[in-house]
């Protein structure tokens, strides 16, 4: 569905939520409620007198006509797709407590910048630099998190931060990351699988038209974790999401979408092997910053040693309530880089926030002129006691209440 056919839509009482940046989504069930999330508030009940299940009805119909199809008992879904919003409407014969709608906003812009990350304490500098310095040097990385903590919005910051000249190509089941909008000047081609065309389909023709990237906006089923190790065990490199409760159980989160006996030793050292980095970003309501607060937790390496194991490195974590845990990278990051001519040796320079580790567990070594606890960071066979790591405090950095 084209953006002139959605001009035709009479979106009456949503029009304001449809406008107003801070809502991502709106949702309307159970003959009246309105619930919609927002950058600053996460989820809230808005009261709209006039917005009724009659209203939701007339605009489904809208959709359905406007798109050549019906909406009824014999075809109770309807999805409707713009550049910037998407629509799904479920009729009131499958949802019994009356007619449902999702209203999500996908705006072609990049909302994030390195002043508002560190302004509103997503992360810090350091990390910040070394993440965009690890896109420069064509790091394959992974974006977990929970559904509306940010996950794309961070693939389309990093994607950003790609060269101008190198070509990207974004494969979607529902188009959210608009690059080709956002940068039309680039080389991007943005693919859409659908009934006709799978991601298997779809990645054979990408490879064809030689991408240098491959963002994924989702990785959410066997099909896509496929997409994934074949383009990267090709040469390709990837940015993409997947929803996980933290950046080191990546991997392990991947091998359960299968559906296949592969060995798991076998796919696991293959991911190890080939994607660099995890990234995990936790979103909650912040009583000290009075509004929804989303931040990086965890950044953990990805690696196979000279035994062909496969280890995790945690570069960066924070628990709430307490500063962040900052390790050196290991020498397999440092080393990947500088083959891509990256160096990053001068980010741990700065004095503020990184010392060199040996990964030396309770060991303390000297930071400005206070002691400072360093912690090691779990490998393959010990990978639950991440819960467990010693916080190291950091004089710079606030915490979250």
């Amino acid at each position: 569905m084209n953006d002139s056919i959605f001009d035709k839509l009479d979106f009456g009482f949503f029009e304001p939520l449809i406008k107003d940046d801070d809502i991502t989504d709106i949702s309307y069930c159970n003959h009246g409620q309105i619930w919609v999330r927002s950058l600053t508030q996460g989820s809230k009940r808005v009261e709209i007198e006039g917005i009724n299940d009659t209203f939701v009805e007339k605009l489904a119909f809208q959709c359905s006509n406007v798109m050549g199809t019906t909406f009824n008992n014999a075809k109770p879904f309807l999805d409707a797709e713009s550049t910037e919003l998407r629509l799904n409407f479920v009729h009131d014969s499958i949802a019994t407590n009356g007619i449902a709608v999702v209203i999500r906003k996908t705006p072609a812009k990049i909302r994030l910048s390195r002043e508002k990350l560190l302004s509103e304490d997503y992360f810090t500098a350091n990390i910040h630099d070394i993440l965009l310095k690890c896109v420069e040097g064509h790091c394959n990385i992974m974006v977990s998190g929970e559904t509306g903590s940010g996950k794309t919005e961070f693939v389309k910051y990093l994607a950003s931060h790609t060269k101008e000249n190198e070509k990207i190509i974004t494969i979607e089941d529902t188009l959210e990351l608009h690059l080709d909008k956002i940068f039309p000047h680039r080389d991007i081609v943005a693919m859409k699988t659908n009934n006709v065309a799978s991601y298997s389909e779809v990645l054979v023709t990408c490879m064809r038209q030689n991408p240098k990237w491959i963002l994924l906006s989702e990785v959410r089923s066997a099909e896509a974790v496929t997409a994934v190790r074949n383009s990267i065990s090709s040469g390709h490199n990837i940015l993409s999401t997947i929803h996980a409760d933290k950046a080191s159980a990546i991997p392990y989160r991947m091998y359960s979408l299968l559906e296949s006996d592969i060995d798991v030793d076998q796919f696991l050292t293959t991911i190890y092997r080939y994607i660099q980095l995890g990234v995990h970003i936790k979103a909650y309501y912040s009583k000290e910053y009075g509004k929804f607060h989303r931040e990086v937790d965890e950044v953990v390496e990805f690696y196979v040693d000279e035994n062909n194991k496969p280890q995790s490195h945690i570069l960066y974590q924070k628990t709430f309530g307490k500063a962040p845990v900052q390790n050196m990278p290991t020498e397999h990051l440092k080393e990947y880089l500088e083959n891509q001519n990256i160096f990053i040796d001068n980010l741990f320079a700065q004095g503020d926030s990184m010392n060199n580790v040996d990964n030396e567990v309770n060991n303390v070594v000297t930071f400005g002129q206070q002691p400072v606890n360093v912690v090691e960071s779990p490998n393959f066979n010990n990978i639950n006691q991440i819960n467990n790591l010693t916080q190291v405090p950091f004089s710079n950095d606030t915490e979250i209440v």
